[in-house]
């Protein structure tokens, strides 16, 4: 599955960024656990952990996809569109005051790519007799 690979591999590159920016923050501020009431760190902790809870799904959707030979331009499409929305939620959030319109973009993209793999994984299912 070499179209996930690719996608799984520069997604886990800014999920490493993205601990590594919580991580830093912890340090400076002295907080080992929790967010310890800094607004700053609430919203790395955020943005780090709302990617742990979205990208696993939409990467294990989208390698069931490849898995049932789904065109290669839609696995592209999906893979380019989840790391675009990823770094446009991150961006959004993390910035005081917040910037909505980077954080709504996110998630609509983000959500865009979990449903479309989704519907592209019952329909390749489907035609192929599953």
């Amino acid at each position: 599955m070499p179209i996930t690979a690719l996608y799984a591999a520069l997604l886990a590159l800014l999920f490493v960024l993205l601990s590594v920016r919580v991580i830093g923050l912890r340090r400076a501020v002295r907080i080992g656990l929790g967010d310890g009431g800094d607004t700053a760190l609430l919203r790395r902790v955020r943005v780090h952990a709302n990617f742990a809870e979205y990208v696993p799904l939409c990467l294990v959707l989208i390698a069931l996809a490849e898995s049932l030979r789904a065109p290669a331009v839609l696995l592209h499409a999906m893979g380019v569109l989840l790391l675009a929305a990823r770094l446009s939620h991150a961006y959004g959030v993390s910035r005081q005051p917040e910037t909505f319109r980077f954080r709504v973009a996110g998630m609509v993209g983000t959500l865009t790519v979990l449903g479309s793999a989704a519907a592209l994984c019952l329909y390749a299912a489907a035609r192929s007799g599953g």
